[in-house]
């Protein structure tokens, strides 16, 4: 195996520095997440991605198992700028949600920067709940062929207004993931994340935080 450059390994594990953190009066939980991806590539500069997401959650106060479908047409409008927009919907054991959202992309080597912001429509809410994700993620193929890629990212939410009376407001979450990719194929991909997700309560209402332990599983096809 090549050796990799010591800068893009350090700038990669610098995004899961949190990780060997422990976490500040914490209640734990575990999921486990699958995900199936398609890339579609309307054109040299249009992209259509349609996802679905299983989510097994063991708490069930927090909504239990849920199903995510999303969809988003993104556009290339710089050599390294993606920008689009799309919606999805949730489904848990206990609520249901519609999202509307836009996006920013930018790549460039080994690093990418996800900036979305949502409007998410809930029964619950006469008025929707708006949520800025920014997300950074590195890539580092590790073999000569590039058939195995580690990645490392990092993804914050902030809640900007109350949709709801007891909504807060500011950070609401935090997620650090770490795995592997492997090419199985032209067209297809599978890829293998531990992710650490942190529900800031600590810093909203002086609950504890509720970190989730989740492996997941993502089928991604380009077509």
């Amino acid at each position: 195996m090549p050796r990799l450059p010591c800068a893009r390994l350090i700038g990669a594990l610098c995004l899961l520095a949190p990780l060997s953190m422990p976490a500040r009066a914490a209640t734990q939980e575990s999921q486990a997440w699958v995900s199936e991806l398609a890339t579609i590539r309307i054109d040299d500069a249009n992209t259509l991605t349609i996802d679905s997401s299983q989510r097994l959650r063991s708490d069930a106060r927090s909504g239990g198992e849920q199903f995510l479908a999303r969809v988003a047409l993104d556009r290339q409008i710089a050599p390294l700028v993606q920008m689009g927009g799309g919606f999805a919907y949730l489904k848990s054991e206990d609520d249901q949600e519609l999202r509307l959202f836009q996006e920013a992309i930018l790549s460039k080597g080994i690093w990418l920067a996800h900036t979305r912001m949502e409007q998410r429509f809930f029964d619950t809410a006469d008025t929707p709940s708006w949520r800025l994700r920014q997300r950074v993620q590195a890539s580092v193929a590790v073999d000569r062929a590039k058939r195995w890629t580690v990645i490392a990212a990092g993804e914050i939410f902030f809640h900007l207004n109350r949709a709801r009376a007891n909504d807060k407001t500011g950070l609401a979450m935090m997620r650090q993931q770490i795995g592997l990719r492997r090419s199985l194929g032209k067209i297809l991909d599978a890829q293998m994340l531990y992710m650490r997700h942190m529900r800031q309560q600590n810093l909203r209402d002086g609950r504890p935080d509720v970190v989730s332990h989740i492996p997941w599983l993502t089928l991604s096809w380009r077509l």
